[in-house]
């Protein structure tokens, strides 16, 4: 099992603060050193849509790369692609909606034609490891539901090009929907947002149902701008506390995650989503 945080990307896009590139770097190596097996670094997009995450090759040139650790880096089009490429980051993650409304609010264009982009992301990645993350798979802001046959054909038309990750962007799926859809889909991943408190379960559901990647960020950051009053991803920390319980073995450095979640409050000032960085681990050690 991977276990990928996205905290550097999905989670300090959402935050009103615009950090440092140094800042963000040091929250990449963090993670490394906690033993996360892959961080999504950084993400390509324009500067004036998306400033949390302006000087994205600044970030990257800061890391100090450590063996085992996969970087990956968020790209939603062939000029971002391009932007990853200079850099050298091991994957490249390729993400579009399952929904019209949401492609064109996010990225102003069509179903097809965010589809069309990822098509021509993978083909420029050519043999560079990729993931295709499909968000809104369970439920969109703008049309409710999220037919699941959509869904399905959407990550049949990837499977085998990439890696497929289904996303509940906007937090509603429950333990079942998420068992049927990565059963019927085969993905290999999935990321949840704990919206609704279904996060950890939904996870523990994705897992049973065969994904071989689950996303998290620490601290519990993140949320989806088109979903009023939406928290965050699952906390990473939280969620290794969990997996670890239920004898799935990660690979973490609890106390390591929990001592950069406790930083990550300083350097945000605020107190994060997650409880095991509060709680802390269980036995103390």
């Amino acid at each position: 099992m991977i276990l990928c945080d996205v905290g550097p990307r999905d989670g300090l896009q959402n935050e009103q603060e615009e950090l440092t590139p140094e800042t963000r770097a040091e929250l990449v190596e963090r993670l490394a050193t906690a033993g996360v097996p892959r961080v999504e670094a950084v993400s390509f997009v324009r500067d004036d849509r998306v400033p949390q995450m302006a000087g994205a090759e600044q970030v990257v040139e800061r890391i100090e790369r450590r063996d085992g650790v996969e970087l990956s880096g968020l790209v939603l089009n062939v000029r971002g692609w391009e932007r990853f490429a200079a850099t050298g980051l091991d994957r490249v993650n390729a993400t579009f909606a399952a929904t019209e409304s949401f492609n064109r609010e996010n990225g102003s264009a069509s179903l097809e034609e965010a589809a069309g982009r990822v098509e021509a992301i993978l083909a420029a990645a050519g043999e560079t490891p990729a993931t295709v993350t499909i968000s809104c798979c369970f439920g969109c802001p703008f049309e409710g539901r999220v037919d699941p046959g959509v869904v399905a054909e959407l990550a049949a038309r990837f499977a085998g090009r990439a890696e497929v990750v289904l996303a509940d962007t906007i937090g509603v799926a429950t333990p079942s929907a998420v068992r049927a859809l990565v059963e019927r889909t085969g993905a290999a991943g999935f990321h949840a947002h704990n919206t609704r408190n279904t996060g950890y379960a939904n996870c523990l559901a994705a897992l049973e149902a065969g994904v071989q990647v689950l996303d998290a960020c620490l601290g519990g950051l993140g949320g989806c701008p088109y979903a009023p009053r939406a928290t965050g991803n699952v906390a990473t920390e939280d969620l290794v506390f969990l997996l670890e319980g239920e004898g799935v073995e990660t690979g973490v450095d609890l106390d390591a995650l929990v001592a950069a979640s406790v930083w990550l409050e300083g350097v945000l000032g605020r107190p994060l989503e997650g409880y095991v960085y509060r709680a802390g681990p269980w036995p103390p050690r």
